[in-house]
């Protein structure tokens, strides 16, 4: 996490401005996913061969010679020679423009690959942000479990004093021992949940969990959330700048080029051969003309498998619109629940904050006992508990409507590029 190469690539995209961060956000780590994920690697190959296959698409035939070597049997003996050398030239010519459609059917799959790079390079952001947000939830939970564990262990304390009293029953003091092994099992659950998060962050970012020992979190721009961008702007990008949908787009108009493709076979290609021929000293020419016969079929097998696989780009187009509204439907939804209870959560803690300060006070003058302010300090910790599962719930339903716009990461500048072969002096192949 301190290569000089990683620091190159974070500078070029203004992160951070120090080498290496005193801490690591989410967009720090975010460009760190882009610059060691696999999987963008190999969606760049796939690219990469996508654009060969518009090079090929547009190669044009290479014509043939062809010598022969014919043998007079029945010359005269007179004759100069027997011998009857010939070359013969094929030059092939394609008809109807099948050229210029196969090379556009080639950039609209060299397009989807593109954009499927977009989609790949989406997929681990994603991934990047749920991980740093599990490893957030994970230690404040840890956090208010261990204060819960201190509330819990010095009631129980005192219930046990009060019980050998007389002035406490056994039910109270047992069940206040039953509640600390629960919140031990609890703190126990959050440090394995803290482990994992902090596994599945180093495997989303790309490196070994060892390299996250000894880097700094920031995860500051996860303690709040509200939405700022309007339901119709929330659609409108979803629907031009998504680019699983702009990968079916491209793919439904490559099955319209191959389609065309297909149609214009129909029009058989053209073969010219021009010859020559120096036959016992007389020099012959010769300009033959082959063309197919379109007598048993004219193609329409390979045009109506053509036309099916356009059929289905559309359906596909029509399926992943209607997904990409659906998603954007639901996470409106959840966003504005999460965020709604979110701030009750907020409402509600801070109200207690206030009683606890009161209660406090009395306690300082003898007005109440040490289990009554204990047993509010309790319900704050369960009261931010709840706070923080709902943060974890609101988070979670914003990155989904991030998702569904693919908003506001500027990621084609980051990932259409290898950053390796950048820093090493070279460019996307």
């Amino acid at each position: 996490m301190d290569a000089p190469e990683l620091g190159a690539f974070l500078a070029e995209r203004g992160e951070p401005s120090r080498w290496p961060p005193d801490t690591w956000g989410l967009r720090d780590l975010t460009l760190a996913a882009f610059y060691f994920s696999p999987t963008l690697d190999e969606a760049r190959a796939r690219w990469g061969v996508a654009q060969g296959g518009v090079i090929t698409a547009g190669a044009r035939p290479n014509p043939s010679i062809t010598g022969a070597l014919g043998y007079n049997a029945t010359a005269p003996a007179d004759e100069i020679t027997p011998w009857i050398p010939e070359v013969l030239l094929d030059l092939p010519l394609e008809t109807a423009g099948k050229r210029g459609i196969r090379i556009a059917e080639a950039r609209q799959r060299s397009e989807s690959a593109r954009l499927n790079l977009l989609t790949a390079a989406w997929d681990v952001r994603t991934r990047a942000r749920q991980a740093f947000l599990d490893l957030y939830v994970a230690r404040q939970n840890d956090s208010l479990l261990a204060r819960r564990l201190e509330i819990q262990t010095e009631t129980a304390r005192i219930l046990d004093a009060q019980r050998q009293a007389g002035e406490a029953s056994p039910t109270e003091a047992t069940r206040a021992h039953v509640d600390l092994a629960a919140s031990r099992i609890e703190a126990l659950d959050a440090e394995r949940a803290a482990a994992a998060a902090r596994s599945e962050l180093s495997d989303a970012v790309g490196v070994p969990p060892a390299a996250l020992d000894e880097v700094g979190l920031d995860f500051g721009e996860l303690g709040t959330v509200q939405i700022e961008i309007p339901p119709t702007e929330v659609r409108r990008r979803a629907l031009l700048g998504r680019s699983d949908l702009l990968v079916a787009l491209a793919d439904y108009e490559a099955s319209q080029a191959a389609l065309q493709l297909e149609v214009r076979k129909q029009y058989p290609d053209l073969s010219l051969g021009p010859g020559y021929q120096l036959d016992q000293t007389d020099a012959k020419w010769t300009v033959g003309l082959t063309v197919s016969l379109p007598l048993f079929h004219r193609n329409r097998g390979p045009i109506a498998e053509a036309a099916a696989r356009r059929e289905e780009a559309a359906a596909r187009f029509l399926v992943v619109q209607s997904r990409i509204l659906s998603e954007v439907e639901q996470s409106e939804i959840m966003a504005g629940s999460a965020v709604a209870q979110v701030e009750a959560a907020d409402t509600l803690l801070e109200a207690l904050s206030r009683q606890e300060a009161a209660s406090r006070a009395a306690y300082a003058v003898g007005e109440i006992s040490r289990l009554d302010l204990l047993g509010l300090q309790a319900d704050m910790v369960s009261t931010a508990l709840t706070r923080m599962h709902a943060l974890a719930a609101a988070q979670e339903a914003l990155a989904a409507l991030e998702n569904a716009m693919q908003f506001p990461l500027d990621v084609e500048a980051w990932v259409l590029e290898s950053p390796r072969q950048v820093g090493a002096g070279g460019g996307r192949p």
